[in-house]
């Protein structure tokens, strides 16, 4: 596993939202309307300081993680955000897209829409199949979630926080 400083960001497309902190090109970010109070942005915009690849007992004491179909985890070592919850979601980049899936979202940047919509999931604390019914394989477009995508050596990496006490999704269906 290498150290977080050996992982290098590759830029994926700018999805819609707004860009948040000082990013540059690499960053794929969001919100849904309201304004990040800090720490979140700068921990966005850093993300790939906070970032872990390696074996799940590895990283054990990650304050979240994320598990791939190859055996390795993703795991977030970021500060504490008082007041907010953190999530992330990972998948291979070169994993092949699920044929049904493809045909019921698309395959292009699926990857990329794929761990954002799992890590709002996460957020919310809603299962794929309600969030899928709802939003697709977008974000919530309220306000409710910020989030960074980005590139991780062979991975693709979303960030997400949202407010203690405020879902990603409100009105989801519950569980």
């Amino acid at each position: 596993m290498p150290p977080p400083s050996d992982l290098r960001s590759v830029p994926l497309p700018v999805q819609p939202g707004r860009r948040i902190g000082r990013t540059g090109p690499a960053l794929s970010s969001g919100t849904g309307g309201g304004a990040a109070p800090r720490p979140v942005p700068g921990l966005l915009a850093a993300a790939e300081q906070h970032l872990r690849i390696g074996a799940p007992a590895d990283l054990a004491d990650a304050v979240t993680r994320s598990h791939l179909d190859d055996g390795r985890c993703v795991g977030w070592y970021g500060p504490p955000t008082p007041d907010w919850r953190v999530a992330i979601d990972a998948e291979r980049t070169d994993a092949p897209v699920p044929p049904a899936l493809a045909r019921r979202f698309g395959a292009g940047d699926f990857w990329a829409r794929w761990t954002r919509a799992e890590c709002c999931c996460k957020l919310a604390d809603v299962p794929v199949a309600a969030w899928w019914r709802r939003h697709g394989l977008g974000a919530p477009a309220d306000g409710s979630a910020v989030w960074r995508t980005l590139r991780l050596a062979d991975l693709v990496v979303t960030v997400g926080f949202t407010a203690n006490g405020r879902a990603a999704a409100p009105n989801s269906p519950p569980h």
